[in-house]
């Protein structure tokens, strides 16, 4: 995606299982990512929207309540309200948080009777783990064991670490979730599959097309995977959470979970644009092929089998109905002090937490620029502070403050100031370099939050050295005119990662940041007061 194209996008943030609230580790990786692109696009003047929405059909939602003591539903009702608490606390900014409504289940069962009306679908006699003490099936969440690719301890349906499918009872000594000691073995049942293999030469086909938006590590275990044959993918399961599945083939039983990605994706995508003033003929709309949307998903490594095979096959499968999305913007994971986050152990950050602890804007700077975008990387509350403080805070500080003492020499905010064509290229140059990093082809939350660092600083040192130049007022306002036009571009592109510096800025100098060329372009601005960046570090990391 260039900064020519001027299709609309639509961007998803891939649902957040309704089990519990974000860490810092959700929040760093897909939806600080989407929430920054949507920014840029919008501040670029090009049409996008950013929807997502609760994953409220997984089976980790059961043993999730469980282990706290919830039934499902409270878990869902308190989990949905959290999570829209913490994106609004970490200016996460979804222009469609959507419900999982009635409307929301009928674009799920309309989208799998589709496949089902043009006979994508397959009954399967399949062996899945079960429990001989409940008498239950233990599939997807409900069901842990050694992966039979990389050997890690996982869970049913796919590896969280080398990404790959697990087969129905492929899982090496598997066990009980709910309860461990419980014995497990194995019976036949039906169930409704698709059968991913079908596809497996437009998927070939697919991802030999993709571009350098696509991650390394997507496209590598893409090769690796369509390498060999696909296993079938459940749409129904034998379980009791869920929605019910609408086969007479297959009474009693429930849709898999991962079977609502793609209708929930189009129905938030409706839901968002809806509250925004632009509803559309159907809820699925904006996904037709016909009207020609770039779809990006942002997500985590781990459900890419589901995402990137299972649900593009899904969308070929129903034969050019819908586009199909253009990148799956793929992070790795992040750590906490150089280990896993854990929930259970209590080893967890809270993104709620953290922005109530120090200002948003200096969270989001540093999670920006230690994003987990092609490896793990980690947090650490010691290099926030100290990071943070020394390349962000104490130069923007003294920048505004070094401005203010300029802007008083001349006579103060009120007046024009010359602006040279120096200054103007200067200023579009920025707007390059940061629009690289705000774009597909090569995005990058780390570099563009390293950019504002990089500019902050050269500005910081060019009004320090007019400060001690002894100009005359004629060459001081030409000077002041160029810093002040620089800075407001630097705002500008800054403006998707320090939200509310943004903002503040905007305000007291009149202006609407800007990601553009054009706005810089100019011969005059003028000064204002420049805010400053608050962040008392604590006594004591």
């Amino acid at each position: 995606m260039s900064m020519t194209d001027k299709r609309p996008v639509v961007i998803i943030g891939g649902p957040p299982t309704s089990n519990g609230d974000l860490h810092i580790g959700h929040i760093a990786g897909p939806y600080l990512g989407a929430d920054v692109h949507r920014r840029y696009l919008r501040a670029a003047g090009r049409e996008a929207v950013f929807a997502s929405c609760t994953d409220d059909s997984q089976t980790y939602l059961v043993t999730s309540a469980a282990r706290v003591g919830l039934t499902p539903p409270e878990l869902v009702e308190q989990s949905t309200e959290n999570i829209q608490r913490t994106f609004k606390a970490m200016g996460v900014e979804v222009d469609g948080f959507s419900p999982t409504d009635d409307g929301y289940k009928a674009l799920v069962y309309d989208y799998v009777k589709r496949l089902y009306d043009k006979g994508k679908l397959r009954l399967r006699k399949v062996r899945l783990p079960y429990s001989e003490s409940t008498g239950e099936f233990l599939v997807e969440g409900f069901v842990g064991g050694g992966c039979p690719t990389c050997l890690a301890d996982s869970r049913g349906g796919f590896c969280e670490g080398c990404g790959h499918p697990i087969d129905f009872d492929a899982l090496i000594e598997p066990y009980s979730v709910l309860d461990p000691a419980d014995e497990v073995t194995y019976r036949e049942t039906e169930i409704m599959v698709f059968p991913v293999s079908e596809y497996r030469e437009q998927l070939l086909a697919y991802y030999e097309e993709r571009g350098p938006a696509w991650r390394p590590h997507v496209l590598g275990l893409m090769r690796e995977l369509l390498a060999g044959p696909l296993p079938d993918f459940a749409i129904t399961y034998p379980v009791k959470w869920g929605l019910p599945a609408p086969f007479l083939q297959t009474p009693g039983q429930r849709l898999n979970a991962w079977v609502e990605g793609m209708p929930a994706s189009m129905y938030c995508t409706e839901y968002a644009l809806r509250r925004n003033g632009k509803p559309k003929a159907a809820a699925d709309d904006a996904w037709l092929a016909e009207n020609d949307a770039r779809v990006v998903v942002f997500m985590g490594f781990d459900p890419l089998f589901t995402w990137g095979v299972v649900h593009v096959a899904e969308l070929m499968a129903l034969e050019g109905r819908y586009v199909l999305p253009d990148t799956l913007l793929v992070n790795e994971f992040y750590e906490l002090e150089n280990e896993k986050f854990s929930t259970s152990k209590g080893h967890v950050v809270w993104a709620r937490e953290l922005a109530a602890e120090v200002p948003r804007d200096i969270a989001r700077f540093h999670l920006n620029l230690t994003a987990p975008e092609f490896a793990r990387t980690n947090f650490s509350r010691a290099a926030l502070e100290k990071v943070a403080g020394e390349r962000l805070v104490t130069p923007w500080n003294e920048l505004a403050e070094t401005l203010a003492k300029l802007t008083a020499e001349v006579g103060g905010e009120n007046g024009s100031l010359p602006v040279s064509t120096e200054a103007t290229e200067r200023a579009a140059a920025m707007v390059s370099r940061f629009a690289l990093n705000y774009e597909l082809e090569d995005f990058s939350l780390s570099r563009a939050a390293d950019l504002v660092v990089q500019h902050v600083e050269r500005l910081r040192a060019a009004t320090e050295r007019t400060l001690k130049g002894n100009l005359d007022q004629e060459m001081l306002r030409a000077r002041l005119g160029d810093l002040f036009l620089e800075l407001r571009a630097l705002i500008g592109c800054a403006s998707p990662i320090l939200i509310d510096l943004a903002e503040r800025a905007a305000e007291a100098g009149g202006f609407e940041p800007r990601i553009t060329a054009a706005a810089f372009d100019v011969t005059h601005t003028t000064a204002f007061p420049v805010p400053s960046l608050e962040f008392p570090p604590t006594s004591e990391v």
